[in-house]
Formats: C-alpha cells, structure tokens, sequence
C-alpha cells in the first residue's frame, strides 16, 4: 500500500504547516547585506531548508486494492448480519436489544459502501456532490455507531427489555440527527483536489476544520474514556454496574487513533504544537494514514463483533432442553 520509496508531491496534511518556510524570506534577508559571496554559497542550503516536508503517501492510487476489499468484505458481512437479525437464524431473534444492533449493522453497511467513492484510484474524477455525499456519510455513520454504541451501553436494560418503542424511537431519530450534524463540517469543506476526494480546508474554512477535529475527537476519544471512566467508578463506589462494557465497545479501537491524531495534526496546522524537525511531521503524517486505515476496517470488523455478541446472548439465553426419555 503507497509508495515510500522515492520523493513524492506533499501530503495534503502538511501542505498548510508552519514548519513550511518561504523563499522569499531568505531573499529579503540577504538583500541588504554586504557580502552577497556568502549569500551565494549558502543558498543551496536554504533551498534545500525551504522546501517543504516530503511525506511517504500509503493510501495513494496503488492502495485502490485495500480500499475495494475492504468495501466488499464489509458489505457482505453487514449484509449477513442483517440478514439474521431480521429473518431470525439460529435463535438471534432471542438478542437482546435487536432495533439498535440493526442499526449498527446499516451504518457499517453505509460506510463500507461509500468506500470506493473516497478510494484514490478509480481513474474518472468524482463531483464535488458526490464527494460531499461521500464524506457525510463516511464520518455520519461511523458517529452514529459511536453514539449508539454509548447509547446502548447506558440504556443497556431498558433497551434489551424491548417494552419500550418510543424510548428506541427517540434514540433512533436524536443519535442519527446529531450524527449528521457533526458530519456537516467536514461535508461542507469537502471537495475534489487532484482527481480525489479530500477535505479542502482554507484560512476561511478554519473553524469547519476545527469543529470536525473538535467532533472527532469527542465521540472517537473521549467518549469510550467517559464511559470507561463511568463504569470502574460505579463498580468502585459500589452502586451498580455501570454501563454495558461488551464485546461492542471494541469497536472503539478502530477509530480512537484517528481522533487522537486528528487532534494532534490541529494543534499543528493551528501553531498550538510545534513540530521542531521534518522527521516529526513526516511520523504524524504515517500515523494519520494509517489510523484512517485503521478506521476504514471497522466496516469489516463491526460486523463480525456484532455476530459474536449475538451468539453468546443467544447460547445463554436459550433453556436448556430435556434429554429424550430412553
């Protein structure tokens, strides 16, 4: 995936950082000096120190094959899913709180099928209408996940008792509509650059960017934290359980880098994190790559998890049946 091996255009992540140095700023300093022969030689040097970071691009054209497999391994495997859960095989109508598992499965199932749109690669450039569409539902249904996954985890029992429609409704109709909201900022900055899809963030769209990050970072952070937070100070104080920590929750570690990096990657674009070398942006730019790797096998992943949790409540739930008389 990528190409590491030789020098490659600048990532559109570092495009916009300070440690980008201009020339005209080593002309003007050598323009009133006296000695333009120590200009002369050391201006190989400051071209060299003005040219910008030079990241190693992973998810290029060349990582078209990773982005496809990824795409129809999770359709198929939130198609089966789905499938299960509502034309009940194996006992699965027996799963606790089947409305929100539902749910899941379709965001995974409409973040693996937006994939391609956002893959490098597919050769005709898409419109900007569909890169819009693209991002609002790549970042709407990984944020709607989040959320019902929290959701689930605090409502655990009055979910899984099924006795109560509109409580599923309301959280149904409030998660989704907060999800596409906290989708906005990145699908109004989106556009195509180069032949791809991209967010295109300017001095004008800064706060689009900083709301996204601040977004990212909330649900993909700080949230699975708060609700870690919440269940070992319940079970400390002794006052219940807690929220519903399962199998589920893994779905966490696919997008907890991501946050974490697209929160740094803002303190550097907004100067709040300086990075001293060129080695250190050319890491974080690696690391984003290969955290939003990471986040795109969650549509492979969530699904799977989601098979498992079904199969256990399903086994535990099931009575045991007699033995047959001899």
């Amino acid at each position: 995936m990528g190409n590491c091996l030789h020098r490659v255009e600048p990532s559109r992540s570092i495009q916009n950082h300070s440690s980008q140095l201009v020339l005209e700023d080593y002309f003007w300093n050598y323009s009133n000096t006296e000695d333009d022969f120590y200009a002369t030689l050391d201006y190989d040097t400051s071209v060299k120190a003005a040219a910008p970071c030079h990241s190693c691009s992973l998810l290029d054209s060349s990582s078209l094959p990773f982005f496809l497999l990824a795409s129809v391994l999770g359709i198929l495997a939130s198609g089966a899913v789905l499938f299960a859960l509502l034309r009940p095989l194996f006992h699965w109508q027996l799963c606790p709180g089947r409305p929100v598992l539902a749910q899941l499965v379709v965001g995974s199932a409409l973040f693996s099928i937006v994939v391609p749109i956002l893959a490098p690669g597919l050769g005709s450039t898409p419109s900007s209408v569909l890169c819009n569409l693209g991002y609002c539902v790549w970042y709407g249904s990984a944020f709607a996940q989040a959320l019902l996954i929290a959701g689930r985890a605090c409502l655990g029992p009055k979910l899984a008792a099924g006795q109560n429609p509109s409580l599923t409704l309301g959280l149904t109709v409030g998660l989704w509509g907060v999800a596409t909201l906290l989708a906005l900022p990145v699908t109004l900055a989106s556009g195509t650059s180069g032949g791809l899809c991209t967010p295109m963030y300017n001095r004008d769209q800064q706060a689009l960017q900083f709301t996204h990050a601040a977004a990212c970072l909330a649900i993909f952070v700080l949230l699975p934290l708060g609700l870690l937070g919440a269940k070992g100070l319940k079970k400390t104080l002794g006052r219940g359980p807690g929220p519903w920590v399962d199998i589920l929750c893994s779905w966490f570690i696919f997008w907890w880098p991501h946050g974490v990096l697209l929160g740094l990657d803002s303190l550097v674009r907004f100067k709040l994190l300086l990075l001293s070398t060129c080695l250190a942006q050319q890491a974080l730019d690696l690391l984003l790559q290969l955290a939003e790797a990471l986040a795109i096998l969650h549509c492979v992943a969530s699904p799977l998890f989601l098979a498992l949790f079904c199969h256990q409540a399903t086994r535990t739930s099931l009575p045991s049946l007699p033995l047959p008389a001899r």
